[in-house]
Parts: structure tokens; C-alpha cells; sequence
């Protein structure tokens, strides 16, 4: 019981927590707002405004700045660690939506033509725009400052 809550009172995983939580609800509500509908796949799922990886690595990344200072090691740590969640969020998994949109739309096209698939839709919203990426970051790193 100790050990869970030394995780449960780790002042960077509180604030990584938050970020994260903060911007699934700015997803949540940000579709609602826009589309007029609750969407339940918005409340854990990737994709979308704003990108809650970056959010959760940079708020990681600035309280760990501010608790160990911005020249340690961990700090470099998680400055690396935090690059490679947004460019992976920005580059990789954009790509694999966009393949994604490609693969359902000839999928649709070939199902009226007497080709039937056993698969599934590929999920198509499972990467960021480079706006939504800078958007999960500042929304992390503020957080990370106000926790710090």
C-alpha cells in the first residue's frame, strides 16, 4: 500500500494525470460543441483537439523542469521524451490516419462492386495536426507550471 501511494502523491504523475484528463474533456466538449453530440469514443480516445500525449509529456516535462531543475539529467530526460510523443503524434500516427481514410474509402467503393470485407473500419482519428500537437503542449506545460 505504501508504494501506490508514493505513485499517488508523485507531483509529476499528478500533473501528467491532469493534463491528460484536462484535455480528453477539452475533446469531449470541444466535439459537443461542434458536432452537437455527446461522442463517447471522445473520452478516451486519440485524435483531436487538443493531442492529451503532449499535453500529459510536457506537463511531465515542466514539473520535473521546476522540481529538478531545467539542467538535470531527468529534465533532459523527459525534454527527449516529450520531442518524440509529439513528433510520433504529429508524423507516424497522422500518417496512419490518413492510411486509414484511404483503406475505408476503397473499402466503401469495393463493397458495392461484390466485395465483402469480414474487417472492421479502420479508425481513422488516431494522430494530430501540427496545431493540435502545440495546443496538447501548451495546455501541458501550463499545467506543469501551475503543479510544479
Amino acid at each position: 500500500m505504501g508504494v501506490i501511494l508514493e505513485i499517488l502523491g508523485n507531483r509529476v504523475i499528478q500533473a501528467a494525470a491532469l493534463a491528460w484528463a484536462v484535455a480528453q474533456a477539452l475533446k469531449v466538449m470541444l466535439t459537443l460543441a461542434i458536432s452537437r453530440r455527446f461522442d463517447k469514443s471522445r473520452v478516451l480516445g486519440s485524435g483531436g483537439m487538443p493531442s492529451s500525449h503532449s499535453a500529459m509529456a510536457c506537463a511531465m516535462l515542466m514539473t520535473i523542469g521546476y522540481r529538478e531543475g531545467f539542467s538535470s539529467s531527468i529534465f533532459a530526460l523527459a525534454f527527449c521524451f516529450s520531442g518524440v510523443v509529439m513528433y510520433d503524434a504529429a508524423g507516424v500516427r497522422r500518417s496512419t490516419g490518413r492510411n486509414a481514410q484511404v483503406i475505408n474509402q476503397l473499402m466503401d467503393m469495393l463493397s458495392g462492386n461484390g466485395y465483402t470485407f469480414d474487417e472492421k473500419r479502420l479508425k481513422e482519428l488516431v494522430g494530430h495536426t501540427p496545431i493540435q500537437v502545440l495546443a496538447g503542449a501548451l495546455l501541458g506545460m501550463l499545467i506543469g507550471t501551475l503543479m510544479a
